[in-house]
């Protein structure tokens, strides 16, 4: 095929390609609703998400609701989330999170990324998980490899990851936003990471820049 000639037109087909590539793609963070994945996700920070996985079950279990976790007595939550690193600071989060969304949400999750972002632990990544995976309203996570494909791609120069996102978001359909960071995550874990990316067997190497490069 024609090599895309703009940005745009190379994320519409990376979006296509990787779509053939990984079919199955959904998000690895294990959960049954809203709450459960804004806690998950807050807990992935510096930690993988098999280890998030591990720790949620429990923590689920004693805390199913944000009503729950509102008034958790933090050592036990200590306990429940330590090996996922950084477990004070996560749970301050976390319970703030859930003291947030019984006081001013009414224990619900919120859509709107202004109130999301407002809420402990919250940032813009965090919101486009939730928002995208759970609550089927358009976001696109940028983490730390979307920020390389993008770069890798020749999709932006940017590198703060918020204009990141906004160059991303009219490359591909608002529905499509979500998906499409999750197989630039999935793509980076597997064939593109920061070292030693497996060029000879990327789907997207005759249309990437950065092929052979080795950067």
């Amino acid at each position: 095929m024609a090599r895309p000639r703009t940005p745009k037109g190379r994320a519409r087909e990376v979006l296509r390609r990787l779509s053939d590539e990984y079919p199955d793609a959904r998000c690895e963070l294990d959960h049954r609703n809203a709450y459960e994945l804004l806690a998950a996700t807050i807990l992935s920070a510096q930690c993988t998400d098999a280890r998030v996985n591990m720790v949620t079950p429990a923590l689920f279990a004693r805390f199913p609701t944000p009503e729950d976790l509102a008034v958790a007595d933090p050592e036990v939550v200590e306990e429940l989330v330590h090996s996922t690193g950084f477990y004070k600071n996560k749970t301050r989060s976390l319970i703030g999170m859930a003291q947030a969304l019984v006081e001013r949400h009414g224990g619900e999750v919120p859509g709107a990324m202004p109130d999301l972002v407002k809420v402990p632990g919250v940032g813009r990544k965090t919101a486009n998980v939730v928002r995208s995976v759970a609550l089927d309203l358009p976001g696109l996570p940028v983490d730390t490899h979307v920020l390389r494909l993008s770069a890798r791609l020749g999709l932006t120069t940017e590198t703060d990851p918020v204009k990141v996102e906004r160059v991303l978001d009219p490359m591909v359909p608002a529905r499509e936003r979500g998906r499409f960071s999750l197989l630039l995550i999935l793509h980076g874990r597997r064939v593109c990471p920061a070292r030693r990316p497996k060029c000879d067997v990327c789907v997207l190497a005759d249309i990437c820049p950065s092929a052979g490069l080795g950067v």
